[in-house]
C-alpha cells in the first residue's frame, strides 16, 4: 500500500483553502488537464517500486483524461451554439414586428374605419378579424360572438369547411339587425362532421408590437393577444 507524505500533500494542495476550492471549481478543459496530470505525477512518484504502474494502466488513465476533456469541450461548444441560436431566433422574431398574426385566443376587436366614397361623402365601415383552426374537415362550423356581459351579439354559420386555418371577418352586424359598438368581444367555435365533434381552435388576431427574450426563450408581444411564443403563431397575415 502506497502512503503519501503530509509534506507532499501540502505542496500539492497549497496552504490557502480559497485558492484550492477555486481551482477545484474550475471545470475548464485546461484546468481539468492540469489537475489530472498533477495527480498522475504524484501517483507515479509515489508508486510501489516493486509493483509499478504498467502501460495498460497509464493508457487507461490517459484515455479517461481525453474523455473528460472532450466532454467538457463539447459542453462549451453546445453552450456557444445555444447562445448563437438564441441570438438568431431574436433577429428572426424581430422581423415580425409590425406584421399581423393569428394565434390561439378568443378575443376579437371591432373597429370602425371612415373613408370617402366617389362623391366625397364619408363612409364608415366596421371590421373585426379573427380565425378558426380545424383539425379535420367539418360539414358544419358555427361561431358565436358575445359581449363583455356574455350576451350573444352575433352568430355565424360558416357551413362546410376544410381542415386547416380559416380567417374570418365580422362586419359588426348583430343578430338583432343593427351594428355592434366598437370594442372587444369574445367568441367560441363549434364544428362537427356527420354529427361528431371536430377539434376547433379559436384564433385571435393581433399585430406584433415588440419582441422580448428571457430564460424561457424568445417571446412576441402581440396586441389583443398578449405575450406568446413564436411557435404559437398559426398564420401571418
Amino acid at each position: 500500500m502506497t502512503t503519501v507524505s503530509n509534506d507532499l500533500l501540502t505542496s500539492m494542495n497549497g496552504t490557502q483553502t480559497s485558492t484550492s476550492t477555486s481551482s477545484l471549481n474550475d471545470n475548464s478543459p485546461e484546468a481539468i488537464q492540469q489537475r489530472f496530470l498533477k495527480l498522475l505525477t504524484v501517483q507515479m512518484q509515489n508508486q510501489d517500486p516493486t509493483n509499478p504502474m504498467d502501460n495498460s494502466q497509464l493508457t487507461t488513465q490517459l484515455a479517461q483524461l481525453s474523455t473528460v476533456s472532450g466532454i467538457s469541450q463539447l459542453n462549451s461548444t453546445l453552450a456557444s451554439l445555444m447562445s448563437n441560436l438564441g441570438a438568431s431566433q431574436s433577429l428572426q422574431a424581430a422581423n415580425m414586428i409590425g406584421h399581423s398574426v393569428l394565434a390561439p385566443g378568443n378575443n376579437v376587436t371591432l373597429t370602425s374605419d371612415t373613408t370617402k366614397d366617389a362623391s366625397g361623402n364619408d363612409v364608415t365601415t366596421q371590421k373585426a378579424i379573427f380565425g378558426v383552426q380545424l383539425a379535420d374537415n367539418a360539414d358544419s362550423v358555427k361561431v358565436t360572438i358575445r359581449d363583455s356581459a356574455g350576451n350573444v351579439v352575433h352568430s355565424l354559420d360558416l357551413g362546410p369547411q376544410s381542415s386547416g386555418t380559416l380567417p374570418i371577418i365580422w362586419n359588426g352586424a348583430t343578430d338583432a339587425g343593427g351594428q355592434a359598438k366598437d370594442g372587444t368581444y369574445t367568441f367560441t367555435v363549434s364544428a362537427t362532421s356527420a354529427g361528431t365533434a371536430v377539434g376547433a381552435t379559436a384564433l385571435a388576431f393581433g399585430t406584433v408590437a415588440s419582441v422580448s427574450t428571457g430564460t424561457d426563450g424568445v417571446k412576441l408581444n402581440v396586441s389583443n393577444i398578449g405575450t406568446i411564443k413564436t411557435t404559437d403563431v398559426v398564420q401571418i397575415l
